[in-house]
């Protein structure tokens, strides 16, 4: 069933007198359960991509449908409302609080939309052992290691059981065995049915995934399903 949907997208940005082109005529579909790389190099377009499916930007023409409707036809009031419980997002600089926990980091979408202090802390709870940071519910981020950031950014992320997960770079800032681990995350949270929609410009980590589009200038010039598919345990498939 198809979640996603972008129709002759095309994203300009002027600046001074010069007019860029971040995209050109861009036609995407996204299914329900997929997992989908963006891949490409610096400039590519891809995290223009990203921000355009996450509902942080729009096209300048085209059309993007997301679960069938069209989202230009969107107030921001339903914009955010899509931001906060339909997508969740997960960056490479984490974006986490460093005077707050990752209990209170992950419950702050919560916060955002008016649920209760109790179910916060439940919900929390919940996203941080699904994780595993059970154990590191009270540490501040300046407390656990890049890897274990990330994890919390991921909780925050899952904490209001959004269907699509959109990931720029996750495992930029990481060492190998941390990236194993997250990506270890993002196949399970994938298999028990979240969408995942991630820009990489690592092709092994690009390997994980299922389908790959590769961009450049602007453009998809690749898009495909992944062939031997890497699996977080090491094996291939």
């Amino acid at each position: 069933m198809e979640i996603l949907r972008l129709e002759h997208i095309r994203k300009e940005y002027n600046q001074s007198e010069l007019s860029v082109v971040a995209l050109h005529d861009i036609n995407l579909q996204v299914n329900e359960g997929e997992f989908l790389s963006i891949m490409g190099t610096s400039g590519s377009g891809k995290s223009t991509m990203l921000n355009i499916l996450g509902c942080l930007d729009s096209p300048t023409s085209g059309s993007y449908y997301l679960d069938g409707e069209d989202v230009a036809k969107f107030k921001d009031e339903k914009l955010a409302e899509i931001r906060n419980k339909k997508i969740g997002f997960v960056f490479q600089s984490f974006n986490l609080l460093p005077k707050l926990s990752s209990l209170e980091n992950v419950e702050l979408p919560m916060v955002y939309a008016g649920v209760s202090k109790k179910i916060r802390h439940q919900k929390a709870m919940i996203a941080l052992e699904k994780v595993g940071l059970g154990k590191r519910v009270k540490h501040k981020p300046n407390e656990l290691s890049g890897g274990q950031r990330q994890r919390v950014a991921i909780a925050r992320a899952l904490v209001n059981a959004p269907s699509i997960l959109m990931a720029d770079e996750p495992t930029g800032n990481l060492d190998s065995r941390s990236t194993v681990e997250i990506m270890e995350i993002f196949q399970k949270l994938n298999d028990d049915g979240t969408t995942i929609v991630m820009v990489t410009h690592e092709p092994d980590v690009a390997q994980y995934t299922k389908r790959i589009a590769l961009f450049k200038d602007g453009s998809i010039i690749k898009d495909e399903q992944v062939k031997n598919r890497t699996l977080a345990g090491g094996s291939a498939v």
